[in-house]
C-alpha cells in the first residue's frame, strides 16, 4: 500500500513505516517535514472456515492504515489544518480504494477515517481500509 500512498501529490518521498512513527513517538520528536504518511498493518479479521476433501478454507479480512500528518503550529481551532489535510484525504482514498493487492484475493476499500489528534501543532488523521483474502491450507 505503500507504493499507492507514496502516488498521492504531496506526499513524495514522505509515506513511511509503522517502525518510523513508533521512532518518532517514543523519541517525542515532532516529524520535520509535512505533510508525511505512515502505512501500518493494523490487524485482521478471520471468517468462518470451512473443509472439503483435504482442504481448509478460511476468508480473512486484513485491515491496513494510512495515517497522515500536517503542521497546525499557530493555527488553535485546527482550521487551516483541516484546509490542508482534506485534499490529502480524499487523494489517498482515491489512490488506495478499488486497487488490487497482488498477494490478496480482493481490493482496498475504505472502512473509516478519524482525527486521532490536533496537538503540538500537528493535525493527524487516519484512514482505515480493508482487503479480503482466504486462508487456504491443503491437508
Amino acid at each position: 500500500m505503500a507504493e499507492l500512498v507514496g502516488g498521492v501529490a504531496g506526499l513524495k518521498g514522505r509515506v513511511h513505516s509503522a517502525a518510523k512513527l513508533a521512532q518518532l513517538r517514543q523519541q517525542g520528536q515532532l516529524l520535520q517535514v509535512c505533510p508525511a504518511a505512515f502505512v501500518l498493518p493494523t490487524g485482521l479479521r478471520a471468517g468462518r472456515p470451512d473443509a472439503a476433501a483435504g482442504l481448509f478454507r478460511q476468508p480473512v479480512e486484513w485491515f491496513e492504515s494510512v495515517v497522515l500528518a500536517v503542521r497546525a503550529a499557530g493555527d488553535a481551532t485546527g482550521a487551516a489544518a483541516l484546509t490542508q489535510i482534506e485534499p490529502l484525504i480524499i487523494a489517498t482514498i482515491e489512490a488506495v480504494a478499488g486497487v488490487e493487492h497482488p498477494d490478496r484475493i480482493g481490493t482496498y476499500a475504505l472502512a473509516s477515517g478519524d482525527l486521532l489528534s490536533l496537538d503540538a501543532g500537528l493535525l493527524i488523521y487516519q484512514l482505515d481500509f480493508t482487503i479480503d483474502d482466504q486462508l487456504r491450507i491443503a491437508r
